[in-house]
């Protein structure tokens, strides 16, 4: 079935059966890689896209279910300007360890820096809990969601 996605700003037209997760759409038909397979069930948090400005698990979204609606992944962040502040603040602290968790990580700090400007260290870890970091680099984490808001608030 053909569907057509507003994926980043641009209008995708996907041949795709149904029940495809989106995540399968984004990385195998618009090689889109920076969004990441963990563990398929929406357990880990590495296949987090953002559908509608909400951040969701792009493995257990289905695209028949996405037809009509905005979606963003880690490939458009550096043009969003909270986006941008999550990656500076990655990179000053060194927040990555492996990496291989961190395009969910950082879609889901977006998210919640949305939705609060300011978070508290446990609003942070409230929120962020299901996105799993194998390195455990979750203190690194929490302090780059932290100065990500001091950057915004600047």
């Amino acid at each position: 079935m053909s569907i057509t996605l507003k994926i980043n700003g641009e209008t995708k037209t996907v041949d795709a059966e149904p029940g495809t997760p989106l995540l399968w759409v984004i990385r195998d038909d618009l090689k889109m890689t920076g969004t990441k397979f963990g563990c398929g069930v929406a357990s880990c948090g590495a296949c987090t896209v953002h559908l509608d400005g909400q951040p969701v698990r792009s493995c257990q979204t289905f695209i028949e279910d996405v037809e009509g609606s905005e979606i963003t992944t880690i490939e458009a962040m550096e043009e969003d300007k909270i986006g941008a502040a999550v990656q500076q603040a990655w990179l000053e602290l060194d927040v990555v360890q492996c990496g291989y968790c961190q395009s969910g990580q950082i879609m889901s700090a977006v998210g919640l820096l949305r939705e609060n400007a300011k978070p508290s260290a446990e609003e942070i870890d409230e929120y962020m809990y299901g996105n799993a970091c194998r390195c455990a680099t979750y203190q690194r984490i929490r302090a780059g969601v932290q100065r990500a808001a001091e950057i915004l608030e600047a």
